[in-house]
């Protein structure tokens, strides 16, 4: 029997067991403004070695470590509550019940006891899997697997789950995404669901189905995963810019484009280029999770992450995902409207690299603004107040290279 009839014998079944209503749509009350953490992949990766890279292996304790900075720093406090643990934290077998198992030396207490650990922090604990055979770095996928992973991540309390789609055929990936939504629902436990599935099938327009990415998921990877450089994050900017799929019409309370985590704090962007990913993914509405190592950072980076006014504009509950008006010659406009009625966030970015700062003659009007009599703005990143300014009024805006200027602007 081929892997999809299998998948599609799952899902009937499924259907049979728990309704409909709970198969197609995840229904968990979850992530009604984008969800905030920390994810520990692209900063750590697969470090699996401890006796050449004691400090950055993936072990409990690195993720017990990150724990208490994120509270003692002031993270949590900010919005920052789940902290996922993603590939390589497995044995590479299940055991002889077909259970998955954590890595016995680096994990040497489990995952539930883990998860004891960071709710008694007051964080909620997610982690990875793999829909297909195997996850990206080889070890146990969920394939044939599903409900009991399911059942197993609940029963170790387990607060969010990321399912990869290495290892697996594209055309099974809708039957079976919908089936591990489901089989969390059963297990009663409110568990946030992070899928990959749209960034497999995104360059195929009869696989690319947006509306079952929302009944399905909480928040979707669409794209190509993040790398620690402006060249990667502008092409992940420039891809919601674009907005392919109409993406923008399908972020709201609950469901979420996520272009990735946050670099913020690493090793490849300037405090510019900084500025930016953390001032785009506020405006995008997209989930934020830092992966950074939280043991050290700069002061200007750990500021960017705890901005009041950016974080504000991210979790604004109307929920609307910002859009790109125009793109001419490197420069852009964005703007994102908010709950205050008639406020908007804006975004000018000045994408060039050569060097020099770049003046920009806009008006309200220009930036796409509704139509006021006069418009106050606040810079985000200094709260320096700017304004009064009339509708058609040109201002000067002049920006740095790979920099940006961001504001919220309110009518009178």
């Amino acid at each position: 029997m081929q892997l999809s009839s299998l998948f599609l014998l799952l899902s009937l079944a499924i259907l049979y067991r728990i309704g409909q209503d709970q198969v197609l749509s995840l229904e968990n009350g979850l992530a009604l403004t984008p969800p905030m953490g920390w994810m520990h992949w692209e900063r750590f990766r697969c470090i699996t070695n401890c006796t050449e890279q004691p400090n950055d292996c993936l072990t409990e304790d690195l993720i017990k470590g990150q724990a208490d900075k994120m509270v003692s720093e002031g993270y949590l406090d900010a919005g920052y509550v789940y902290l996922s643990i993603d590939d390589c934290w497995m044995s590479k077998q299940r055991d002889s019940k077909g259970a998955l198992v954590a890595d016995p030396v680096r994990f040497p207490n489990g995952i539930k006891a883990l998860a004891d650990y960071i709710h008694s922090k007051g964080l909620k604990l997610g982690i990875y899997e793999d829909f297909g055979k195997a996850t990206c770095q080889g070890y146990p996928g969920s394939e044939f697997y599903l409900e009991q992973d399911a059942k197993t991540f609940a029963e170790w309390g387990v607060d969010l789950l990321k399912l990869d789609g290495c290892n697996s055929d594209v055309h099974d990936m809708k039957d079976g995404y919908e089936a591990m939504g489901g089989y969390l629902n059963r297990t009663g436990r409110p568990i946030l669901y992070l899928c990959s599935w749209p960034a497999y099938v995104q360059k195929d327009a009869a696989l690319t189905d947006y509306p079952a990415f929302k009944k399905t998921c909480n928040q979707w990877r669409n794209f190509d995963d993040i790398q620690d450089s402006w060249d990667s994050l502008y092409s992940i900017i420039d891809y919601y810019g674009s907005n392919q799929y109409n993406l923008s019409a399908f972020a709201g309370p609950g469901s979420w484009n996520d272009p990735d985590e946050l670099i913020v704090g690493g090793f490849g962007l300037s405090q510019n280029q900084e500025m930016v990913q953390m001032g785009m993914w506020a405006m995008m509405a997209s989930p934020l999770f830092m992966s950074l190592d939280l043991r050290n950072v700069r002061p200007e980076s750990k500021a960017l992450l705890l901005n009041k006014n950016l974080l504000a504009i991210n979790q604004d509950p109307l929920g609307k995902q910002g859009e790109r008006l125009w793109k001419i010659n490197k420069a852009e406009v964005w703007i994102k409207p908010l709950s205050k009625p008639g406020a908007s966030a804006i975004s000018i970015l000045n994408t060039d690299n050569q060097g020099a700062p770049r003046v920009f003659h806009l008006s309200p009007a220009e930036l796409g603004l509704p139509k006021a009599q006069k418009y106050n703005m606040t810079d985000v990143f200094t709260n320096k107040q700017y304004g009064p300014y009339m509708y058609s009024q040109s201002i000067q805006f002049t920006i740095d290279p790979t920099s940006m200027f961001m504001a919220i602007a309110d009518p009178f």
